[in-house]
């Protein structure tokens, strides 16, 4: 039968599980806006210096390999360079720079600002990056006819929402998405061409003026995938892409016969050293850009009291200027040398703008043209200022305008129009650079002014997520630790009364703004939480036994004050631990030799030279280098040290009851799959190593291998002590990390599989050990009459240790295997031919893995501690909010795209810390049959 505090603690998980998920939310609606909105106006100049433009992006490729003056001295073997065309245009007739990238560094958020000029809308992920939520305007949108060639997830999405039949697209089939596909590109492109020559009406819409050429050449990002950045295949593709660059421009050179062409080349986002991109790592952040043909200007010689970066040393460059951009800022340059309106929700800025810097064009009406293009950018970006600001003053109450801007209310006329005057009259007046200045400074006010529009409700958001995590934190403490069985008092009426009319107020000032949808359901949390706390305060404030216990606890007050500082300590170490990762060591250091020294009855101190020793071996992980290099060694001495300590615990526990022949058969299967997995990676790296494929009887093999391995947790007859179960579940995992790593990574899992099941014995030694001394029930009687007002201060510190043993898994495997996380050596020795969702799933489970041994622990731990299922997770539950709402102030949208790309995931992780721990509490009560399994006993002899 399930008790009333049963039902209770089921509630709490539910509320606390879906506020968590719920308010992950707010991280998106507080720091990220839509950069979409309607009723725009679009701009143009009205003519252009190009009939046509050839767009060609090399997707994953890095700035400073492209750019390299010596390839050899970064990936000895390759051609000194490995762009000379590109190169060529850069030094003898066109203009480079570096455009810089913003996270989510992945192919859809780049394609999307530099052809789109915005820069995407994070719940986008939501759509795997493929479909923005929101049909957006874009440079191909307002060219005459776009013909664009590449990759089925790039392409499509550009001529959704544009004008039927104006963007046309050539595909490649999902399935065969390899560097080959590049050459592929060329040849649909040589077709066109060919097509042309036969077909009258496709001829004239080629000739017609404001044309887009777009080739998306794939190779790099998979190749980079496959064999990092720092390789020669890396390198070799680097040389296909150069060569169907200068392939391209002959072609478009033969088909039309003059020069009117514009050519820009670039890429969507770089590539890190260990072959990822999707955060803000630099190299990710900045790729290159080379611009060439009809209005770009040439080369142009640097001053030699400009100064110079690192960085940019290598290429030998550093007599030309080079002329960084943001990414956005692209579509602006291809919308001026065309001619064509610019996207409208384009927040791009025109390289050429700034009168103190170097620009891309060559306009042939000079500096007359190019205040106008400035003057027509200011345009743009206003109309985008315009438009939010007139939908936040028409929904907000008491609206507070943007002060560097003036705002004459309307009709009278609209913001910045005064200074839209007075730069037009500059421009009539001649006044080009003085006019090109204050289009800079007014461009920068504007896109200042959008960002206060864009967080104008970030103050409220804030206080209601303030407000929401300490509820939680109040609320589910108020369950823990206030007695059950009261009832409410006529003031618990009132607290309804008054958060039922809060919710009301909240709403209609929602419904009045026009606010999102969640905010509706953000404002329910804090209100219910607040609610709830207040009401059983009420109702237990000024009863007799309540007044006893404080007055009881008032000489322990000092003592309770240094618990609760102490918690708020170690949770905001972990905090820093996110970022500091020596901490994690730390914190095993202190777990393993002080916690020991100055906690346990010296009766249990038989267990402290193994539980420093698992301690301070799991310590050394979170110090390991992030990009480590593929190593056999490493590996097979990981796979032998697990295939050794599996044996031994075998051996040790056929002594003990519980061991029969099943039991034998599991055990000794399991070894021979692990000393199976150790041959078959040996052989399956070595022959991928020396770039020989992997063998089709190594892939089967290693399959096998890894599949039957996890067949014996689900055997009917598994054995009953949780000593042995735990021997059983540990074993399952070791084939994954032999097959699987990259290096250490099976050492770590030892390392910490050891230290969870001696942390299970050593906490219930000493809780034994504490309740013979206090005369406390055992532990089976307090299991069945559990009460969660009767909490231990044990239970927190417990608590503490389980989420410092849950980060310790990520951070971990994290700096071995999710360093690896990405890297694809280890899932070729299974899927040796490139599939994103396989790979990735791969490398996700050897991630997870760990934590079916921390969810079996625990789970023994927590029965054998006498409490019920959850009931230690409860503790951590209310926990953990103090490190999720440190990270929600943390998470920034300004400054490196490194800093942004990590506040955010820190957040999430933590939100998602709840749901994960919960997950891992579950499947521990799954694992281990949701008992306190018996421990083994020895066997008893004959002489007994």
């Amino acid at each position: 039968m399930v008790t009333e505090s049963g039902y209770k603690v089921a509630h709490l998980l539910v509320v606390g599980i879906v506020f968590h998920l719920v308010y992950i939310g707010t991280v998106f609606d507080c720091y990220f806006t839509s950069p979409v909105v309607h009723g725009m106006r679009p701009h143009t100049l009205g003519h252009g210096e190009s009939k046509r433009l050839v767009l060609i992006v090399g997707d994953g490729l890095r700035a400073d390999f492209l750019f390299s003056s010596n390839a050899s001295d970064i990936v000895p073997g390759v051609p000194e360079r490995v762009a000379p065309h590109l190169r060529g245009v850069v030094e003898t007739r066109g203009a480079f720079g570096v455009s810089h990238t913003r996270v989510p560094t992945e192919s859809r958020p780049g394609h999307v600002a530099l052809i789109g000029g915005m820069y995407e809308d994070v719940s986008a992920v939501t759509k795997g990056w493929k479909t923005n939520p929101v049909d957006f305007d874009s440079v191909f949108n307002r060219s005459s006819h776009t013909f664009s060639f590449g990759s089925p997830d790039i392409l499509p999405m550009f001529s959704r929402g544009a004008t039927p039949g104006r963007v046309k697209t050539w595909c490649y089939d999902e399935d065969d998405e390899d560097f080959t596909k590049d050459v592929w590109v060329l040849d649909q492109l040589k077709k066109l061409f060919h097509n042309a020559s036969v077909d009258p009406m496709l001829d004239a819409q080629l000739r017609q003026p404001q044309v887009v050429f777009f080739l998306h050449l794939l190779g790099l990002d998979t190749t980079g995938h496959a064999y990092r950045p720092h390789s020669k295949e890396y390198m070799n593709n680097i040389q296909v892409v150069d060569d169907i660059t200068r392939q391209t421009e002959q072609l478009i050179s033969e088909f039309y016969g003059d020069e009117d062409t514009s050519f820009v080349f670039t890429a969507d986002h770089g590539m890190s050293r260990i072959g990822n991109h999707g955060d803000g790592d630099p190299d990710n952040t900045r790729t290159p850009l080379v611009a060439w043909g009809a209005g770009v200007r040439g080369p142009v010689q640097r001053s030699p009291s400009t100064e110079l970066d690192d960085y940019a040393a290598p290429w030998k460059l550093d007599h030309l200027v080079r002329r960084d951009v943001e990414q956005a800022d692209i579509a602006a340059l291809m919308s001026t040398l065309l001619g064509i309106p610019w996207p409208v929700n384009s927040v791009g800025v025109l390289p050429d703008v700034d009168p103190t810097e170097v620009g891309y064009l060559k306009m042939k009406g000079g500096e007359r043209d190019i205040a106008k293009a400035a003057l027509v950018n200011a345009k743009v970006v206003l109309e985008h200022y315009r438009v939010k600001h007139e939908l936040k003053m028409a929904h907000t109450l008491f609206y507070k305008p943007f002060r560097k801007l003036d705002h004459p209310t309307p009709p009278n006329g609209y913001p910045g129009e005064t200074r839209i005057a007075e730069i037009e009259a500059l421009v009539l007046s001649g006044g080009y650079r003085a006019s090109r200045h204050l289009s800079s400074d007014l461009i920068r006010d504007i896109l200042e002014g959008l960002r206060y529009l864009e967080t104008y409700d970030r103050t409220l958001i804030r206080v209601i997520v303030t407000a929401a995590y300490s509820g939680w934190i109040a609320y589910s403490a108020s369950f823990l630790l206030l007695p059950y069985g009261v009832s409410n008092s006529r003031l618990s009426s009132v607290i309804s009364a008054l958060s039922l009319s809060a919710l009301v107020a909240f709403w209609t000032l929602f419904a009045i703004q026009r606010s999102p949808g969640t905010f509706y359901v953000y404002i329910i949390f804090p209100l219910y939480f607040w609610r709830d706390v207040l009401t059983k305060m009420s109702s237990v404030v000024g009863r007799p036994e309540t007044t006893d216990r404080l007055s009881r606890s008032a000489y322990s007050m000092p003592r309770y004050a240094v618990h609760v500082g102490l918690t708020a300590v170690v949770l905001q170490c972990m905090v820093l631990g996110y970022t500091h990762r020596a901490i994690w060591s730390v914190g095993c250091i202190l777990i393993g030799v002080v916690w020991p020294l100055i906690s346990w009855p010296s009766t249990i101190w038989s267990f402290l030279p193994p539980w420093a020793l698992a301690c301070f071996g799991t310590a050394i992980f979170p110090l390991l280098r992030v990009d480590p290099t593929e190593s056999l060694l490493m590996i097979l001495i990981g796979g032998a040290a697990m295939l050794l300590v599996g044996t031994v615990s075998w051996i040790s526990l056929r002594k003990f009851n519980g061991y029969d022949q099943v039991f034998k058969r599991i055990i000794t299967v399991q070894l021979l799959l692990i000393l199976a997995s150790i041959a078959v990676t040996a052989g399956s790296v070595r022959s991928l190593q020396s770039k020989s494929g992997l063998p089709l009887v190594n892939q089967i093999l290693g399959w096998v291998i890894f599949l039957t391995s996890f067949a014996f947790p689900f055997f009917r007859t598994m054995p009953t002590s949780a000593e042995a179960r735990l021997l059983v579940y540990f074993l399952t995992f070791c084939p994954c990390f032999v097959i699987l790593s990259i290096r250490a990574e099976g050492l770590f899992y030892l390392s910490y599989s050891a230290t969870l099941f001696l942390w299970s014995r050593v906490e219930e030694a000493v809780r034994q050990r504490i309740a013979s001394r206090d005369g406390v029930q055992s532990t089976r009687q307090a299991r069945d009459t559990w009460n969660p007002s009767g909490l231990r201060r044990d239970d927190v510190r417990i608590a503490l240790f389980f989420l410092f043993f849950v980060q310790i898994g990520f951070f971990g495997t994290g700096n071995v295997a999710s360093i690896s996380s990405f890297y694809l050596e280890p899932v070729y020795r299974l899927v040796p031919i490139f599939n994103p969702f396989l790979m990735a799933s791969l490398l996700i489970f050897k991630i997870l893995a760990p934590y079916a041994i921390l969810s079996a622990s625990f789970a023994t731990l927590n029965a054998r501690l006498g409490m019920p299922p959850f009931a230690l997770f409860l503790v951590a539950l209310t926990l953990t909010d103090g490190m999720t709402m440190t990270f929600f102030f943390n998470v920034t949208d300004t400054g490196s795209w490194l800093q942004i790309g990590q506040s955010i995931s820190h957040f999430c992780i933590t939100s998602l810390l709840l749901v994960f721990s919960a997950g891992i509490a579950a499947a521990g009560e799954l694992l281990m049959g949701g008992t306190a399994l018996p421990r083994m006993r020895p066997t008893a002899t004959k002489e007994d």
